[in-house]
């Protein structure tokens, strides 16, 4: 199952690029073997028009994708293993290729974020948008480790 990461905003060299890269490719060669992967990262350009603009442009990264889980601070906490399990039923559902979705400064437009099949939220904190990539390709890897029964992550 491949997935896809759609974020609005390029993500530039330093830190957090490389956390970003790092963990995607951990996550692709942990999931090679259970049937998750590759992971891609779609970023589009944050717009002056905001939320609005930039919602036109992630529904064009989304496409017909499903399902759609938007990254957002009013979304649903999971823990890790939750997060795998969640994966591992769309896997074994067989989601074509689901999209996280990560808004810009201001967040997800309401009606995009309307359209999203789950709210995944990383605690009541507001995050910076760049550090969520980081965060979500960490869980995405961890989920993965998880999966495989790697000890990676430690309950």
């Amino acid at each position: 199952m491949k997935l896809k990461i759609a974020a609005v905003g390029r993500l530039r060299a330093g830190p957090e690029a490389d956390l970003v890269r790092d963990y995607m490719a951990r996550f692709d060669k942990t999931g090679r073997n259970l049937g998750l992967g590759p992971i891609s990262l779609h970023e589009v350009e944050a717009k002056k028009g905001g939320m609005a603009a930039e919602a036109h442009l992630l529904e064009k990264a989304i496409g017909l994708s499903a399902p759609v889980c938007a990254l957002d601070e009013r979304g649903k906490v999971m823990s890790s293993p939750d997060f795998a399990k969640l994966l591992g039923t769309w896997r074994d559902q067989g989601a074509a290729e689901p999209v996280f979705m990560i808004g810009g400064a201001d967040g997800i437009d309401p009606n995009l974020r309307a359209r999203a099949n789950i709210s995944l939220s990383f605690g009541k904190m507001v995050w910076p948008h760049m550090l969520v990539r980081v965060m979500l390709a960490e869980q995405l890897y961890r989920a993965a480790s998880i999966l495989a029964g790697n000890p990676y992550h430690r309950s």
